[in-house]
């Protein structure tokens, strides 16, 4: 289901080919390095470049004997290299070339889904000026609150993923660092000129200070902000389950031809696409969970979040690249329905304009308890016995010795809470 909606490209980078790739070109990279220090000769790079290449297959069938995926890949490459093999892996160990080239895996992960933010931002911006002024309930607690417009609410979407590509950008500088430290880290048995040139190359930058690895605060700090834009995609899915409730129905996920939304129920349409997407949001939560789990490593390393990151890796790129696809697909192809928002702005037979009376009572000398009290009472009335809110502020003698009638009606327009839209759009898109 995943690799059906997420791109071709992401489920690519993490394919054993582009992987041990990646392993290779890092071993090539050191090559070329110690070459041009004069540690091996030249012209035994150029036969490497020229026949060094793997074997999928054959890696899997040593691996089982040797129980070493690295080994059994410098295994592997040795079959085509021949004699110049021994100036392969010279100095390095093996995290070297696992920690560099998950680094390089994560920035190309990240590239795509910075590029997918950029979907959703578009899909998101697009229907927020179609509805800018479309107006609708604004709730609190669930309840009628004051109005907002669609458009406000797809605002504030949208400022809220520029957040998540910001923080996105940055995850991906904070993750695209790389090591060929040796053992420990100390250079004893490699010079730190070898790093930084296998790091130019690969795109990466060496990391300062490094054991065996690369400290996984760095990757933490990555998972956490896929677990972050996870959650927004939530918020954003819980948001649009909930105006599809029946009895709100404000907007629907697109329902399409010959689609079926229960096996035993022919009426049902579902929010099924938002309810996946907070499903998925739990799973990217845990991973981020999983990465902070590996920080604390025994003294220079131990193994323990080998295990992990190889399933965190491509599960949370590739679930997240999911995630952003289908929500952009979601926002592009949301049924609004501005009627039943004005219906539902009317539900409450005008309580959701009390804030302006309270204010208006005040202005008059009423003080604030009082002016709280004069406006529940009446409130009351509407939740209790289905009364006119208007017509009960019009009938209260109390309210009318502050306030006119044509004072009263006044503070019944919809128009006055919404004068701000544009404001808000230019904060928000510029002008």
């Amino acid at each position: 289901m995943i690799e059906r909606y997420s791109r071709p490209e992401m489920a690519r980078i993490w394919e054993p080919e582009n992987r041990y790739q990646k392993w290779l070109d890092i071993e090539i990279y050191a090559c070329e390095a110690h070459a041009r220090m004069g540690t091996i000769p030249m012209e035994a790079v150029d036969r490497i470049r020229t026949k060094a290449r793997f074997d999928v297959s054959r890696i899997d069938e040593i691996e089982k004997v040797v129980k070493h995926d690295v080994i059994a890949f410098l295994t592997s490459v040795a079959d085509y290299i021949g004699d110049d093999s021994r100036f392969v892996h010279l100095g390095l160990t093996s995290s070297d070339v696992l920690d560099t080239s998950f680094a390089m895996l994560l920035a190309e992960a990240s590239d795509l889904i910075i590029a997918d933010i950029r979907r959703l931002m578009e899909a998101i911006k697009k229907r927020a000026f179609e509805h800018k002024n479309t107006p609708m309930m604004g709730r609190s607690h669930g309840i009628h609150a004051e109005p907002v417009t669609f458009g406000l609410k797809m605002a504030l979407w949208y400022d809220e993923m520029r957040r998540n590509l910001r923080r996105m950008e940055s995850a991906r500088e904070t993750i695209a660092y790389g090591k060929i430290s040796g053992a420990v880290g100390t250079f004893a048995n490699i010079d730190p000129k070898v790093e930084e040139f296998v790091c130019t190359k690969a795109g990466l930058k060496p990391a300062p200070c490094s054991t065996q690895i690369i400290q996984r605060d760095r990757h933490a700090e990555f998972f956490s902000t896929l677990a972050i834009i996870a959650s927004s995609i939530e918020k954003f899915a819980v948001e649009i389950r909930h105006l599809q409730r029946t009895e709100v129905l404000e907007a629907e996920e697109f329902f399409s031809k010959g689609q079926k939304g229960s096996s035993a129920m022919p009426h049902k349409r579902n929010p099924v696409l938002s309810e996946n997407l907070s499903g998925l949001a739990r799973l990217i939560r845990g991973y981020a969970v999983s990465a902070m789990e590996n920080i604390p490593l025994w003294h220079e390393r131990d193994i323990s979040h080998s295990s992990v990151e190889r399933v965190i890796g491509p599960d949370a790129t590739i679930l997240l690249d999911f995630m952003l696809n289908r929500t952009a697909g979601l926002i592009e192809n949301l049924v609004v329905y501005p009627e039943n928002m004005m219906r539902n702005l009317n539900l409450m037979r005008g309580l959701i304009f009390s804030q302006r009376v309270l204010l208006a009572l005040a202005e008059k000398g009423a003080s604030r308890e009082n002016a709280y009290a004069l406006v529940q009472r009446n409130a009351m009335k509407v939740w209790e016995e289905g009364k006119d809110f208007q017509a009960e502020l019009l009938n209260d003698a109390e309210v009318r010795n502050y306030l006119s009638e044509g004072e009263i009606r006044e503070k019944f327009d919809l128009g006055y809470h919404l004068k701000h839209v544009d404001t808000i759009f230019k904060r928000v898109f510029g002008e």
